[in-house]
């Protein structure tokens, strides 16, 4: 079957990303920008969120994806190739024997932890082995909240994911241009444009609720009595998210 071609997203995710992105000056003239590809409705729906800036920003920037198989066993990300060949984007897919490594040298952390360490290693090896000078993470306004409330409640510190920071080597920023975006507005415009979503079903995170489930399902319920939660949320979380080395960043990126 043909894939669909390069998709335009609705204005209001225009309009929230690329508030975020001009917010937190994520993207500048000549980046090179690494977007971590899962698969997933997030990841796939910022692939064309950044194509679509990249084509109408007044900046020059260049896109490349990296897809991690982590070889579950239940997860395969292998119909991605194709995909990405269709639309011309430079693209590195790297099997990853996460499960066995995890059997291996998992020691007293849970296995989503040891995945997403795993994960973000490989992504900044291939981010560095191709010069890419940004890495891209499809982490939205939902993600930043459940981190928020699992902070507070199980750290007993108030700290959520940053929309833009650099890495401690100083050779990489990291950057989440959907952190005002909420996940429904993701799954829509996905299902929508019959994006290729690759379902992931790890056993090891799905066998029985996380602490993150449990905020999810705690801010659903609380969202539907007050329906500007996440705005607020948003509000407090503001300073949290921006990085207090963001404004070195201009002299410290590559």
């Amino acid at each position: 079957m043909t894939q669909p071609a390069i998709v335009k997203p609705p204005k209001r995710l225009l309009r929230q990303t690329g508030k975020a992105l001009s917010d937190f000056s994520m993207i500048r003239e000549g980046d090179r920008v690494l977007l971590g590809l899962s698969g997933g409705k997030d990841s796939l729906s910022l692939l064309h969120l950044l194509l679509h800036f990249q084509r109408h920003a007044p900046i020059h920037f260049d896109i490349g994806a990296v897809t991690i198989d982590p070889q579950s066993g239940s997860f395969d990300p292998s119909p991605l190739i194709p995909y990405m060949k269709s639309l011309g984007v430079d693209y590195h897919f790297r099997p990853e024997p996460i499960m066995q490594l995890a059997e291996d040298k998992m020691d007293g952390n849970s296995y989503c932890a040891f995945c997403a360490r795993i994960k973000r290693g490989v992504m900044y090896t291939v981010a560095r082995e191709h010069k890419y000078t940004v890495l891209a993470l499809g982490q939205h306004l939902d993600d930043l909240a459940e981190s928020f409330l699992m902070s507070a409640f199980y750290g007993g510190k108030l700290k959520t994911m940053k929309a833009h920071y650099i890495i401690d080597a100083e050779d990489l920023r990291v950057i989440r241009p959907m952190a005002y975006v909420r996940e429904k507005e993701l799954a829509d415009f996905a299902d929508n444009n019959n994006l290729p979503v690759i379902v992931e079903n790890c056993p090891a995170c799905f066998d029985m609720p996380t602490q993150r489930e449990h905020m999810k399902q705690l801010l659903l319920k609380e969202e539907q009595n007050n329906k500007n939660l996440f705005g607020s949320l948003l509000t407090a979380m503001k300073t949290l998210i921006e990085d207090s080395n963001q404004a070195d960043s201009q002299t410290k990126s590559p």
